[in-house]
């Protein structure tokens, strides 16, 4: 059963003088809650748009579902139990932080075009502009950055197109 624990909170940040925009979940990771985990990026997105202007490209609002899906559908197979969902927004880009219990880090498969399936982590890495994995005491954090802007010619903002 989904634990749907959520707040937004407004921060300056100290350097740029920016707003961002942070929202939080808790669930108990299953495949049923993959598609809550999506619904709550997509809201929070959403939210940005109407409340804070946010100018947020159709397709970074779908990367970052697919951001969220693959990281999540990670955590039912290989780390099943409480996991944590932070985002962060200036506007400009979108900070995705899953947490889990799991000690174990996820490694990308080696390229195969045959091979059906395990192809998630892959996908993550092609679309977002950072990615980090970090150890915690208990489990680990993956962190993620997406553009929310495409760049005039569709490619995301900050990347070559691919």
């Amino acid at each position: 059963m989904e634990q749907h624990v959520t707040h937004n909170d407004v921060a300056v940040g100290r350097q740029s003088g920016t707003e961002v925009v942070r929202g939080s979940a808790a669930y108990e990771m299953t495949s049923a809650e993959i598609a809550s985990a999506r619904a709550f990026v997509r809201d929070f997105v959403h939210e940005g748009r109407a409340l804070h202007a946010w100018e947020v490209s159709d397709r970074a609002v779908d990367v970052a579902q697919l951001v969220v899906s693959e990281l999540a559908t990670n955590v039912c197979k290989y780390a099943p139990g409480p996991c944590l969902l932070d985002l962060a927004s200036d506007g400009e880009t979108l900070n995705i932080a899953m947490w889990d219990s799991g000690a174990a880090f996820p490694t990308a498969s080696p390229s195969d075009p045959t091979r059906i399936g395990s192809h998630g982590l892959e996908l993550v890495l092609m679309v977002c502009q950072s990615f980090e994995i970090r150890r915690e005491p208990v489990g680990k954090r993956l962190n993620v950055t997406v553009a929310l802007q495409d760049d005039p010619d569709r490619s995301p903002h900050g990347r070559t197109a691919w």
